[in-house]
């Protein structure tokens, strides 16, 4: 008698569902977490990710209530739903957190951040790189001879997108802020 071509958990008959009902797709995700400013807090939070094996893609912290003293730290991760979930509610347990939001499904949000590029050239690479720059509005904050420091603000695509155009005029450098991020509207 032949075996029987049935897919793992395809039928309805079957006594148990042996489909997975997680998801596999891998989301970013943008939280905010208001703290209290002390020290140790930040090396509790980071410490939850990588006890865990998640990992931060960018981080962003500084007080925002002198009065309260309160930070907030936002923190870009990627992650399953059920992952994203499981940091939200570990992060939320965690004694000097006051807020934990999910930037990302909570609205729309305006996420910014700061980078300067340093592009070492002369000739025609020079003359390129301040013409893209320009385009990008990009700041020019210092200029040698050989070398142009370069300041740029705006999402961390249009960010990435300008390093990898300075890339073959002769980036040299990249500091980058991290991320900051609010939620629009009301």
């Amino acid at each position: 008698m032949p075996p029987l071509k049935i897919k793992k958990g395809s039928t309805s008959h079957s006594a148990y569902n042996l489909r997975s009902t997680f998801s596999a797709i891998e989301e970013r995700h943008t939280l905010a977490v208001v703290v209290d400013n002390e020290a140790g807090v930040l090396a509790r939070v980071t410490g939850l990710f990588s006890g865990r094996g998640y990992n931060i893609e960018s981080l962003t912290v500084a007080e925002v209530d002198h009065a309260g003293h309160l930070s907030r730290i936002t923190i870009v991760t990627t992650g399953t739903p059920q992952v994203i979930d499981q940091i939200k509610a570990q992060l939320g347990r965690v004694v000097p957190v006051h807020d934990v939001h999910d930037l990302t499904t909570e609205g729309p949000s305006v996420e910014r951040e700061l980078a300067i590029f340093k592009v070492a050239g002369t000739g025609d690479k020079r003359v390129e790189a301040l013409r893209l720059a320009d385009i990008f509005r990009a700041n020019v904050v210092d200029s040698t001879l050989n070398s142009f420091i370069f300041e740029i603000t705006g999402n961390p695509e249009k960010i990435d997108a300008f390093a990898e155009l300075m890339r073959p005029l002769g980036l040299t450098e990249v500091a980058r802020t991290g991320v900051a991020a609010l939620l629009r509207g009301a």
